[in-house]
């Protein structure tokens, strides 16, 4: 069943708020063998909102709606499209005791302002929200059928799943899926990716693949379309296995793997400790680390010295190597790496000194250089390495190359 998406708010617009719900409601239809054809964003306004319905139901005849169900003035979805079906907003004692009971059970009092929410077109289903105060609708007529859900994303998700995918794609899940996964690699742009794995698209058929790359490494994503769920799966299998052969060593997990858990398992395995000292990332590569649950019992602990005092005075690198080298630099980066180890008494260190940009470049050492000092043991290495794109991005890739390098080391 192919189906489109309306969402409805003009904080939406504005880019006040990000619509998360539309990528939530595309997986979860997916799952399910539900193809969400083409989702729109409107405003708060009735004639747009109609407008995008309208259309919607022209191409596909089944349309979801988020947000718009709520008390305020410009929560005006249900009516908008009472209207575009020639139908009545009617009271239902029914919605408003609901309400009553829920603020009853909450302890708090039931304003005036809540009444329009137990306003239901004519002939609507109303889907019970026991998440929040906006039911969701469910109507259907000449023009075709449209599910009006809350834009509150933990009320909406609740809906979507308990009322709205059983009734459109049945209770027993025994029909056709879309499902995908993903491979997350690191260390290798998206042209040598390619390049690696060659024309495999025929070889994958009739799966599809996508290249999906951002600033810390390209996901490759594998899709079935249509297919009985153990057909999916067995196919999925063996292209994952495929393409873990043909990339060269540069993945390092599936789907929602993150690459600092990677390395803690590792290091939790030969009962490791982590430590860093970073300069240009400020933290971020401990960010990364300590994001990941239970990472206490590996990551002993890491130091910000950003500027060249604090390297002297915390690190306790040489004044005259940094005279020498300069603060970007890999006998610096060893230094720091070193100091992090002896700092925290740990075995595995790292150190990340660079130059994150828009300012700050030479000929010599261009915006984007950054340079790393890794130990393990009384094992030590250093690497240079120029990263492109914007000072965020210079950042988010230093942190993600650092936990790759020690991955690739720790995996041989």
């Amino acid at each position: 069943m192919r189906l489109e998406l309306v969402t409805v708010g003009t904080e939406l617009l504005l880019g006040h708020t990000v619509d998360t719900n539309a990528a939530w409601i595309g997986q979860a239809l997916a799952e399910r063998g539900l193809f969400l054809a083409r989702r729109t964003t409107v405003g708060d306004a009735a004639a747009t909102i109609q407008d995008a319905v309208r259309d919607a139901l022209d191409r596909v005849g089944t349309v979801i709606t988020t947000g718009g169900l709520g008390p305020t003035r410009d929560d005006i979805t249900k009516h908008a499209i009472a209207a575009l079906f020639g139908r009545r907003m009617t009271f239902s004692d029914a919605v408003w005791k609901e309400l009553v009971s829920r603020y009853a059970r909450l302890g708090r009092p039931l304003s005036p302002a809540n009444r329009p929410q137990a306003e239901v077109p004519d002939g609507a289903t109303v889907l019970a929200n026991p998440r929040g105060t906006a039911p969701g609708l469910w109507l259907e007529g000449e023009l075709g059928r449209v599910v009006m859900l809350p834009g509150v994303p933990r009320e909406m998700r609740g809906l979507m799943r308990d009322e709205v995918i059983p009734r459109l794609a049945g209770p027993d899940g025994s029909g056709p899926v879309i499902l995908s996964r993903t491979l997350r690699t690191a260390g290798i742009p998206e042209s040598n990716l390619a390049a690696q794995l060659g024309a495999i698209e025929d070889r994958l058929s009739p799966l599809t693949l996508a290249y999906l790359p951002d600033a810390t490494g390209v996901d490759l994503r594998v899709t079935a379309w249509g297919l009985p769920v153990a057909e999916a799966n067995r196919l999925l299998d063996s292209a994952i296995g495929l393409l873990h052969e043909l990339a060269g060593g540069h993945d390092y997990g599936q789907d929602g793997a993150d690459l600092a858990g990677e390395v803690l398992t590792r290091l939790r395995f030969r009962r490791w400790r982590l430590a860093v000292t970073e300069s240009c990332t400020g933290g971020l590569l401990g960010g990364r680390i300590t994001a990941v649950p239970g990472s206490s019992d590996v990551f002993a602990g890491g130091l910000v010295t950003y500027d060249d005092a604090a390297k002297i005075a915390v690190a306790g690198v040489d004044p005259g190597l940094l005279g020498m080298e300069g603060a970007v630099s890999e006998p610096v980066a060893a230094a720091l790496a070193a100091s992090a180890a002896r700092n925290f008494q740990a075995q595995v260190a790292v150190g990340i000194t660079g130059i994150a940009g828009p300012s700050g470049g030479s000929d010599a050492k261009p915006v984007g250089t950054v340079c790393f000092g890794f130990q393990i043991g009384e094992f030590h290495w250093t690497e240079r390495v120029v990263f492109p794109g914007s000072r965020t991005e210079i950042r988010a890739r230093s942190a993600q190359h650092a936990l790759y390098s020690l991955w690739r080391r720790l995996s041989d």
